[in-house]
Parts: C-alpha cells; structure tokens; sequence
C-alpha cells in the first residue's frame, strides 16, 4: 500500500526542495564555467520532481478534501524555491494531513462524487494508480521537453 497521505506528500515536498538545489547548484557552476550539461541534468531532475510533487499534491487535496484555494497553494508552492517545505508544515500543524487513504465509501454524502469513487477504486489497486501517475508525468515531461525550457533558448 501507498505510504499515508501525510508521510508521502512530506517525502515529494522535501524532494521537490532537494532538486531545486540541484537546480541552483547546477546554475551557479555553470555560471562559473561549468558545461551547460549541468543545468540540462540539474533541470531535468528538478522538472520530473516537480511534475511529481504537483500530482502527489492533487491526489492528497483530493483525498483529504482540501478546499480549491489550499490545493492550488500546494501545488504553487513547486514554483518558489523551498517553499514545498513551509507548506508541508503548515498542512501538518493545520491537520489538513490528518487520516488515511479513503479506500471505502462511509456516510458522507461526498463519497458518492464519481470523483470519489474512481479515486478510492484508484487507491484500492496503488499499483494501477502508480502506474498512471508515473506515465502521465512522462508523458508531460517528454511534452515539456520538447516544448523547451522557459524563456527559450
């Protein structure tokens, strides 16, 4: 089974945080003479992470039913440098982490969104939803890739 919702946003938050210092690492040493193969490396890395942390954050405001405004705020996170990490926190101590999988339907009206109800037939089989996850995520960074960087080159 998938780790708890708290402990598997917590790992990609940090991560996310991790390959944005790969990412201005990787910056500066190019600054400093370092090939542009680093930063090509340094991005990538941080890009795939970053599409990982988006997904993990949807799928857990989904599962927690965070209102629009605290999942767009976990998810814009990814775009300042380390700020994955205050949110995490934040989410922590505001108990919007709090609880487990919603793996089946209780008295909540709620529970019978089909929204709900294709994410707890999703969460009942993690190895399908791994799946998905992973290949929508290359799906979108092969798509970013050939799109380029931000900016142009």
């Amino acid at each position: 089974m998938f780790l708890a919702p708290a402990r598997l946003f917590r790992v990609l938050a940090i991560a996310e945080a991790i390959t944005w210092t790969i990412l201005i690492a990787a910056l500066i040493a190019r600054a400093i003479g370092a090939p542009g193969i680093v930063v090509t490396v340094g991005g990538g890395i941080h890009g795939f992470v970053f599409l990982a942390y988006g997904a993990t954050a949807i799928l857990v405001a989904l599962n927690q039913r965070w209102h629009v405004g605290v999942a767009v705020l976990a998810v814009a996170s990814a775009v300042i440098p380390y700020a994955t990490i205050p949110t995490e926190i934040w989410l922590q101590r505001s108990g919007r982490l709090r609880g487990e999988w919603r793996l089946d339907a209780g008295d909540d009206p709620r529970d019978a969104r089909w929204y709900d109800r294709l994410m707890r037939w999703f969460l009942r089989r993690p190895w399908v939803l791994a799946a998905l996850l992973v290949l929508a995520i290359v799906v979108l960074y092969v798509i970013l890739l050939l799109v380029g960087p931000p900016g142009g080159r």
